[in-house]
């Protein structure tokens, strides 16, 4: 890895962070009198902790890393924004991403004015780890990786993240947003071994919390330092900090969860591939199928019209006459079942 300092932009690098009164003052008090707030309205009427100790100490525990290498955002969505924000200049730099894959890559890249170079997966929607090194060049600062891949379900092949992670000197993002749904460890345990290595992680998926928008980037504490340089002070609200706590308290409802989700996939990876539907469906890792349908615009349709609803994803690259299936409650896999099954195309 490049040394971090020539990595970030020189005027993030530089920047004095805006500090909030709950950045200044450490200790026990009675009366606060310093952020301006409403004295009444007991605990809402008080600014959140702009660092959420009591959140990353819990998840320093859950996920065994020290709590200084650990960013919240709200959601996943913040951190990609912050890491583009913190390492490309605009109009100068590019990051790199594959394709197919999560649209928000590209999408933080054209709002800050990066370039966003995609590389095509192969046939079986994995990453030929040449073709990524050989796209990036000495203007390129981040490299964005999912896995498992959104929209194909698949885990990348590990062997050839480590040869990107080992021969690019630059930012490397995996997004492990369905880690917890795949065969596969993640990503974590290598943190120690990669300075350059940032694993982004939610409770958007496994936890149920797509509701509270609670996104984590793990990395080295100095990155994880330009990170909360460059956020908003109270980025994560004081209501979300709660739910996330409470969620966090439970993982043994998390667990048995993801087992009924994974044991539903598998039967409905099962139930598509074979008479009467015969369709191809790909492996996933994640809490969804990747199912090629054929007519995927005429399904999709008609799928609404029955009050369903998954994501046509037909005009994604590699993906023609695919739709992404969400895995969901059996009662509601079957309403889906039922209604293929009686769909005239």
């Amino acid at each position: 890895m490049k040394d971090l300092k020539d990595l970030v932009r020189p005027n993030v690098w530089n920047l004095k962070p805006y500090s909030s009164a709950r950045d200044e003052f450490h200790g026990d008090a009675s009366v606060f009198l310093d952020a301006n707030e409403n004295p009444w309205n007991v605990p809402y009427n008080r600014y959140p902790d702009p660092l959420q100790w009591k959140l990353k100490d819990r998840l320093a525990v859950l996920k065994g890393v020290d709590r200084n290498s650990i960013f919240l955002g709200n959601g996943s969505d913040e951190a990609i924004d912050l890491v583009i924000r913190a390492f490309c200049e605009p109009g100068l730099d590019s990051v790199v991403t594959i394709s197919p894959s999560y649209g928000m890559y590209e999408v933080a890249a054209d709002v800050n004015n990066v370039e966003c170079r995609k590389v095509s997966l192969d046939e079986n929607f994995d990453l030929d780890a040449d073709r990524v090194l050989k796209s990036a060049d000495e203007w390129t600062k981040v490299i964005f990786l999912c896995s498992p891949n959104n929209p194909s379900g698949n885990s990348l092949d590990r062997g050839s993240i480590y040869k990107i992670l080992k021969n690019y000197e630059g930012i490397v993002v995996i997004d492990e947003a369905y880690i917890d749904f795949s065969a596969y460890p993640s990503f974590l345990k290598e943190l120690s071994g990669f300075p350059n290595l940032i694993v982004l992680q939610t409770l958007s998926k496994a936890w149920g919390a797509a509701g509270i928008r609670l996104g984590m980037a793990f990395a080295s504490p100095e990155i994880i330092g330009v990170l909360n340089k460059i956020k908003y002070p109270y980025n994560v609200n004081q209501l979300t900090q709660e739910k996330a706590l409470e969620l966090l308290n439970d993982e043994a409802t998390m667990k048995h969860q993801v087992n009924e989700i994974l044991t539903e996939r598998n039967r409905l990876e099962k139930i598509l591939s074979e008479p009467p539907f015969s369709y191809q469906v790909y492996l996933s890792d994640a809490n969804f199928l990747l199912v090629n349908v054929g007519k995927a615009d005429a399904m999709y349709n008609g799928l609404v019209k029955k009050g369903i609803v998954v994501r046509n994803r037909s005009n994604v690259q590699k993906c023609r006459g695919c739709l992404r299936i969400t895995i969901g409650t059996p009662k509601e896999n079957d309403s889906l079942l039922n209604a293929m099954k009686n769909m005239k195309l």
